[in-house]
């Protein structure tokens, strides 16, 4: 078994550096990728300009020196894979397909008596009533509600005012008469 203390060792095939170094050449690339790429590159055992000790590193990347232990070992034990962001682990959403379709159809539907529009919780609530979802939360249906560009009470409702465009904006208007000729000096 290994020494988890012992120092793992940054060895580039010069395939790899080339790649790190056209990284570290671009102008769009994400700052923490350039990052991780110097980082691979300062620590380099197999190049001249390489193998440089972690606290080196960590002040020319402008990281602590922990990080700069981190990004190295994930290099060695995951490879190339280091450069990109792990992926996060999702979770499936409450509403599938005919949930989706069905909360459209509420929500373009006629309110409930007594209401003058749908509100976000009475579709929640309208939903678990139906038992389409056994509970879902008010912003997993405003999420739905944006992708579908349909919202309660939203600008193509009839209970919203309209916006005013540009062309019914008062704009500045500049006088053409200069008020410096115009001022009085007063005389006591």
């Amino acid at each position: 078994m290994p020494n988890p203390n012992q120092k793992l060792r940054v060895a580039l095939t010069p395939e790899q550096r080339e790649d790190l170094e056209a990284i570290c050449r671009r102008q769009c690339v994400p700052a923490a990728t350039m990052r991780k790429a110097r980082i691979l590159l300062l620590s380099d055992d197999t190049h001249p300009d390489g193998g440089r000790p972690d606290h080196e590193i960590a002040t020319a990347v402008g990281l602590c020196e922990r990080q700069v232990v981190r990004i190295r070992q994930r290099f060695v034990r995951e490879g190339d894979a280091t450069l990109s962001r792990k992926p996060r682990p999702s979770a499936p959403g409450k509403l599938d397909g005919a949930a989706e379709a069905h909360l459209v159809t509420l929500c373009c539907g006629t309110p409930p008596e007594g209401r003058d529009r749908w509100t976000l919780r009475l579709l929640c609530d309208e939903l678990a009533r139906l038992h389409l979802v056994e509970s879902v939360c008010p912003e997993t249906v405003r999420q739905c509600l944006k992708k579908t560009r349909s919202s309660p009470g939203g600008s193509s409702g009839s209970a919203s005012r309209r916006r005013t465009g540009p062309a019914s904006w008062r704009g500045w208007r500049r006088s053409s008469t200069p008020t410096s000729g115009l001022t009085t000096s007063g005389t006591r």
